[in-house]
């Protein structure tokens, strides 16, 4: 009699276990909450940038109030920006968060969030180049940017005949070094990064005329229906956050001004 209770003992143990088991499992699932992918260069300042090992920035910090709204959680990759652009052309990214400017090419693989900032071209040189006063003066010279980013397209548009030498880098520190040590003539970028960077390393760079041209920056997402559903929810948490004052304010504490409108 006592090994028949002992086993009828474990058998009941074995079941409230597998039990409860399955209902901890059951609350698991529904609490979790799910993850969004997205793409960050951790180089970007103040858009997103590594502070003691974290990300935080502009971008990231929007990001993650967006998320918090719509009940994610926020997996950030990070990447260069020409990277960034090929893990979310293969899916591996939900969207980026890197100051991505909206333009007609990336309109016809893309579709966008409502803009959530503004940015204009500009271009630097250092405060030394006494000669270069004007885009016309960059005439011959050579212009850094980043890889990949819309500012060499913009670039181009701005000289088309070939006016200018276009020097390419990964990473804009790279772009930015060498223009400091005027290995190069002239830098290109948004116009609030390279005030925020200029402010931040105390840059000997000069602005030179006004931005080439003026862009907006949204979220990307892919053209499937997941991409247009998460577009969706994107846009109704960037209304919240634009009319309850985070966006502004979050502007406002990375660049020092309201670039959001």
């Amino acid at each position: 009699m006592k090994t028949i209770r002992t086993i009828f003992s474990a058998i009941l143990l074995a079941s409230l276990t597998l039990l409860f088991g399955c209902d901890t499992n059951s609350q698991d699932s529904t609490t979790k909450q799910p993850i969004i992918r997205v793409g960050s260069t951790g180089q970007s300042y103040p858009n997103g940038y590594k502070q003691q090992d974290k990300l935080i920035g502009f971008d990231v910090e929007l990001t993650e109030a967006i998320a918090n709204e719509l009940g994610y959680q926020v997996e950030w990759v990070v990447a260069e920006f020409g990277g960034l652009m090929g893990l979310f052309d293969s899916g591996r990214l939900d969207t980026i968060a890197n100051a991505v400017a909206i333009t007609p090419a990336r309109q016809a693989k893309y579709d966008f969030s409502q803009p959530y900032s503004f940015y204009g071209s500009q271009i630097v040189t250092h405060q030394e180049n006494n000669d270069i006063n004007t885009l016309s003066d960059f005439k011959g010279k050579t212009i850094a940017g980043v890889l990949g980013s819309n500012h060499i397209n913009n670039l181009k548009k701005a000289f088309p005949n070939n006016e200018v030498t276009i020097k390419t880098y990964e990473t804009r520190d790279g772009a930015m070094y060498d223009t400091e040590y005027q290995r190069v003539e002239g830098y290109v970028n948004s116009k609030p990064i390279l005030l925020a960077e200029i402010k931040r390393k105390n840059l000997p760079f000069k602005l030179v005329g006004e931005p080439i041209t003026i862009e907006q920056v949204a979220f990307p997402f892919s053209k499937d229906e997941k991409g247009q559903a998460l577009r969706q929810k994107f846009n109704q948490a960037l209304d919240k956050l634009r009319n309850n004052g985070t966006l502004k304010n979050l502007s406002i504490k990375y660049f020092g001004e309201d670039i959001t409108s």
